[in-house]
Parts: structure tokens; C-alpha cells; sequence
């Protein structure tokens, strides 16, 4: 399929991975059972906590909220990618790569927001259980979520705006699985430099300070489960905020180091293997992290499971 066969409106050529003839099977069989399982392990959470009144808590109404991002945010990139697995490659229009864009950047943005705020729901309840009621209240949760859903939908706009302003007259071929901006702006003969700023901002913003505030919020969460008497409950405690942790900085880390980079530096296959790390892990992790080491997740998923 070349690329001179356009239509009136621009398109790119995504080679997603038949750059790797003979791995297209395997890796074919893979995203389609990371999907998968990404779809069942958090449709089952979110399905559990809303059929349980008794898990209508804080903690549990972000997690809805994550289990809902990582649902979709896979569901953005890995369909079409597995559609056209076995092609050469496949057109995609400017305006089709553009609402990708823009739904991965939302997506990504919001996730990195309600992260942040299930960090601090954890800081308080450990290192202040007395007041976590009075502090973490039922409106203070919807503002927190609403918020970061807000945030999330205004942050992509300039991208598209910019991105759609661009003049493309190098290749038109991405060597991506997805529209990524990075790999889109590597294409342009038009100055990139406002966009450069534009990202770096916001990946400061929206990125780095919010891993910096789960990190410290999770330095003071583990110094208060060191002082705990109960060595099962520090335990019990450290193991699950630990595995939290390491997902956080896993996604936090991959998405910044692939994006806040001068476009100069960013090479498009490294960013490629980044972005299957950060695609398909935390999606993947977060159902078992936040339920299956839950105690009180899965008793109330025993009970419906034996109904």
C-alpha cells in the first residue's frame, strides 16, 4: 500500500510492527491476551465496586476511575493495531490521528491526576486514620475526579490545534503502532519550537510534579508503616503500596522520559518500545495490585462468585 493513493485530506502510513516479519504471530498473540485480560480484570472491578454498596468508599471510586482509563486508553491504541497486524501497514487520515492524539493525551493525563489523588487518599488514611473521614469526604472525591477529568480534556487541545496548523512535506510514514505526537512532529518542515515548550510545560505540570507528590506522599506513607507495632499489618501494608509505587513510577517514568525530550533527541523505536510499556503494564498490573492484595476486595468477590 503506498502513500501517493491519497484522498484530498493528508494521511500517514502507520507501520505499526511489520517492521518484524517473523515476530507477528507471537507478538500478535501477546497484545491480544494483555487486552484481553485488561478489559476482564478491570471490567470485573469496576463491575464488583459498583454491585457492592459496601465498597462505595473513597479509594474504591478512584479505582473505578482508573479501572475505566486504562480500559480505554488500551482500547485507543491496541484494536486498530491488532486489525492491521499482519498488513504492511495502514493508512490513517490527519483527522483520525489527530482524536487519537488527543484521546491518548486525555487519558494519560487524567490517569496521571487520579494516580496523584490516590496517593494522597493513601497518605491520609495511614498517616492520619483519625481524620481520614473528615478530610477524604464524599464531595472532596468528586471534585478531586472531576477535576482531573477536566484537566484531562483541556490539556490535549493545543496539541490538535498545533498539530493540525503543521505542514507535512517529509515522509508520510509513522513508525509507530499508534498516532503518536512525537513520531507526527518528527514528519513537519514547519518550527516545532512553541510545541516543545508547550510539552515541556505540561509534562512538568501534569507529569513531573505529580510524581514527585506521589513519591514524597509515599515516603511519609512508608515511613508511618515502619512505626506500626503489627508486623503482619506492615506488611500487609508496605507489600501493596510498594507494588503501587512501582507501577506509579513504571508509567510516570516511561511517559515523561519518552516525551519531555527535545524532538531532535527522541528516537522513534525506543519511543515505540516505551510505549508498549507504558501502554499495556499499568493497565495489566493495576487490577491485581489494588484487588487481588485487597482482603476486603476479595471477600466481597467470593460472596458474588458463590451466588
Amino acid at each position: 500500500m503506498k502513500v501517493e493513493n491519497m484522498t484530498s485530506e493528508e494521511q500517514f502510513l502507520l507501520v505499526g510492527f511489520s517492521d518484524l516479519p517473523l515476530l507477528q504471530v507471537p507478538l500478535f498473540i501477546t497484545f491480544t491476551i494483555i487486552y484481553v485480560m485488561t478489559l476482564i480484570g478491570n471490567l470485573l472491578i469496576m463491575s464488583i465496586v459498583y454491585s457492592s454498596s459496601h465498597l462505595h468508599t473513597p479509594m474504591y471510586l478512584f479505582l473505578i476511575n482508573v479501572a475505566f482509563i486504562d480500559i480505554t486508553n488500551i482500547s485507543v491504541t491496541y484494536p486498530h493495531m491488532l486489525i492491521h497486524f499482519f498488513q504492511t501497514g495502514t493508512l490513517i487520515s490527519l483527522t483520525r490521528c489527530l482524536l487519537q492524539i488527543y484521546f491518548f493525551i486525555f487519558l494519560v493525563v487524567a490517569e496521571f491526576l487520579i494516580l496523584t489523588v490516590m496517593a494522597y487518599d493513601r497518605y491520609v488514611a495511614i498517616c492520619y486514620p483519625l481524620h481520614y473521614t473528615s478530610i477524604v469526604n464524599k464531595n472532596m472525591c468528586i471534585q478531586l475526579a472531576t477535576g482531573s477529568w477536566l484537566c484531562g480534556t483541556l490539556v490535549p487541545l493545543p496539541y490538535a490545534v498545533l498539530l493540525s496548523g503543521l505542514s507535512y512535506c517529509q515522509s508520510h510514514t509513522i513508525n509507530h503502532f499508534y498516532c503518536d505526537f512525537t513520531a507526527l512532529m518528527k514528519l513537519s518542515c514547519t518550527s516545532i519550537h512553541g510545541f516543545e515548550i508547550l510539552t515541556y510545560v505540561n509534562g512538568c505540570t501534569f507529569g513531573l510534579f505529580p510524581l514527585i507528590f506521589v513519591i514524597v506522599s509515599y515516603v511519609k506513607i512508608i515511613s508511618a508503616i515502619l512505626k506500626m507495632k503489627s508486623t503482619e499489618g506492615r506488611s500487609k501494608t508496605f507489600s501493596t503500596c510498594g507494588s503501587h509505587l512501582t507501577v506509579v513510577i513504571l508509567f510516570f517514568g516511561s511517559v515523561c522520559s519518552t516525551y519531555m525530550r527535545p524532538t531532535s533527541n527522541i528516537l522513534i523505536k525506543e519511543n515505540k518500545m516505551l510505549a508498549l510499556l507504558y501502554t499495556a503494564v499499568p493497565p495489566l498490573c493495576n487490577p491485581v495490585i489494588y484487588t487481588l492484595k485487597n482482603k476486603e476486595f476479595t471477600n466481597v468477590l467470593r460472596k458474588t462468585t458463590q451466588k
